[in-house]
């Protein structure tokens, strides 16, 4: 999926102090960070918010970059957990909330698709995604969307791959009761 080499010597010049191996990096995997948070939180103004904290982690932590694992293996991770902890923080901030019920229902529609019908799906789907808990929700987006074998996820959760496998069916049960439950 991705080009080690490149992004190894991307990381070095950055480190060596070009400054434009850093736009290369964040252009080459913005997109992909904001869609996984984008699915993981189910709307656009708290991906992208989402976003900007992951170029700024990267930033200041790319210098340290090891190579340990690969570096979109390792965006993916920080993608992740800056996306669980800003769903954890956004429902905190819910309940704590009396008279702010705006926050609560806001919900971005600036992404219309010209497909109204496929719109519809990617509603359904959204809140269907919404209703599972963090950690199935988080593998089934890898998994599913993300494309990413139960090895590479569990390289960015640090979760066994047997977990996941468990987190992956439950995940997919669930969606499948849940939108069985819509039809009806």
């Amino acid at each position: 999926m991705t080009d080690t080499n490149s992004d190894y010597e991307l990381v070095n010049s950055f480190i060596a102090g070009d400054e434009s191996a850093f736009n290369r990096i964040v252009m080459k995997y913005q997109q992909r960070i904001y869609w996984h948070a984008r699915r993981m939180t189910g709307n656009h103004l708290d991906a992208d918010e989402i976003v900007q904290e992951v170029l700024l982690v990267l930033y200041n932590k790319l210098k340290n970059f090891q190579f340990k694992s690969s570096l979109y293996t390792w965006i993916y991770k920080i993608t992740s957990t800056r996306s669980i902890n800003y769903i954890k923080k956004k429902n905190l901030r819910q309940f704590f909330s009396i008279d702010d019920n705006e926050s609560v229902s806001l919900k971005s529609k600036e992404d219309v698709v010209k497909d109204i019908e496929t719109k519809e799906k990617l509603d359904r789907l959204e809140k269907v995604l919404q209703k599972l808990p963090a950690k199935q929700k988080e593998v089934f987006i890898l998994r599913s969307f993300d494309e990413l074998s139960y090895e590479e996820i569990s390289e960015i959760t640090g979760k066994s791959v047997g977990g996941l496998k468990a987190n992956y069916f439950h995940a997919v049960k669930k969606i499948m009761e849940l939108i069985k439950d819509n039809e009806n």
